[in-house]
């Protein structure tokens, strides 16, 4: 008789899934990485404050900073906090020796005037955008410039300017303009970081969906399925989930931006497309299969 054969050995499961296990961890902890520096170097710029103007003793400070900004009506809303510092004030710096004026630049709405020993309130001005286009979601930028000149009791005194951003749907690159008499910045406004990256990922999602949609047509297609109802349910609430799934981009992004013809409206007609194809396909197999003779 022949030595009976070595039966094969059973492989071991968790051996074979630990290098998946492994390569899964060192993915995961390279994303939360990768994220946590992004979110820290996001999170340091909206803290970083831009100083500009005179560093006199005697001078009136003006704390600018950005709280929103409406890409489709073109402005910011800019909120300004005046300080006077040293013989310019009174109780503090809560109110002016005399009476306060703060000339703006072109682009802001409006200059700002404080009466003379009444408390200093902060209020907003709204400040014109130049340049881009709202169109271009999310790839959009515009400029502007913001200036601010002190005027106390009809005299010019020296300004200084703070500016900042809390604006976390844009990031706002200042760059100090030289001048003698005023305080200027100039700004460059693009989507913030976040913004860029889901903005992305929800255009990679939709080209994932309209192409799962075109392999799933492709099979019922071509293998000749007839009407499988729970495919065609799948699709038809994807071409409606996705409309939806678009509605959610931040920003409001109006019809026709750079996200709808890099993405959206192409999946939405292929997807629309693939339906279509899978209903008249599936019909004509039905039709066919009721029209073939039985065998008796």
């Amino acid at each position: 008789m022949a030595p009976p054969s070595d039966s094969p050995r059973p492989r071991r499961s968790g051996a074979s899934l630990l290098p998946v296990l492994l390569s899964l961890a060192v993915l995961f902890v390279v994303a939360v990485g990768v994220g946590s520096w992004l979110q820290f170097t996001e999170r340091q710029a909206f803290d970083t404050v831009h100083p500009v103007g005179s560093g006199a003793s005697d001078r009136v400070d003006v704390e600018a900073t950005v709280q929103s900004v409406d890409a489709a009506a073109r402005e910011l809303v800019l909120r300004v906090r005046v300080t006077p510092r040293g013989t310019l004030g009174e109780e503090e710096g809560t109110a002016p020796a005399a009476d306060l004026s703060l000339q703006t630049s072109a682009a802001t709405l409006g200059d700002l005037a404080f009466k003379a020993h009444e408390r200093v309130t902060t209020k907003d001005v709204q400040v014109a955008l130049t340049g881009g286009s709202i169109s271009d979601y999310p790839f959009d930028t515009y400029e502007t410039d913001i200036e601010f000149r002190a005027l106390l009791g009809g005299k010019q005194v020296p300004v200084r300017m703070l500016f900042s951003n809390s604006d976390t749907l844009f990031s706002v690159a200042a760059t100090p303009a030289p001048s003698r008499s005023a305080a200027v910045m100039g700004l460059r406004l693009s989507r913030s970081g976040s913004l860029l990256v889901f903005a992305v990922f929800m255009m990679g999602v939709m080209w994932a969906l309209a192409a799962s949609v075109i392999i799933g047509a492709w099979y019922l297609t071509t293998r000749r399925e007839g009407l499988v109802w729970p495919a065609l349910s799948w699709m038809a609430a994807t071409l409606f989930a996705l409309a939806a799934f678009r509605n959610t981009a931040p920003g409001t992004p109006p019809i026709g931006c750079v996200l709808d013809w890099f993405a959206f409206l192409w999946a939405e007609t292929l997807i629309a497309l693939c339906v279509i194809a899978v209903v008249l396909s599936g019909v004509r197999t039905a039709l066919n299969a009721h029209d073939t003779p039985r065998a008796p």
